[in-house]
């Protein structure tokens, strides 16, 4: 049992194009490009999007309703 020639893989081929269609089978290539476009494109975006950061002079909401607590 060695690895698989290309006769072997043009057979399986064939029969693959013979019970899909050419027109099944390239529906499916687009489908599946445009999937991983999209994915990558997400993946882009989210390194692009601008990191948040954290400012000490800002009030935390939990820290301001224990400020109001300790007043009244």
């Amino acid at each position: 049992m060695g690895s698989f020639s290309i006769w072997h893989w043009l057979i399986v081929l064939v029969i693959v194009v013979l019970i899909f269609g050419t027109k099944k089978l390239g529906n499916i290539g687009k489908d599946l490009g445009s999937a991983v476009k999209g994915f990558k494109e997400g993946m882009k975006d989210g390194e692009d999007a601008p990191k948040q950061v954290q400012r000490d002079d800002k009030v935390i909401e939990g820290e301001a309703k224990e400020k109001s607590h300790t007043k009244s």
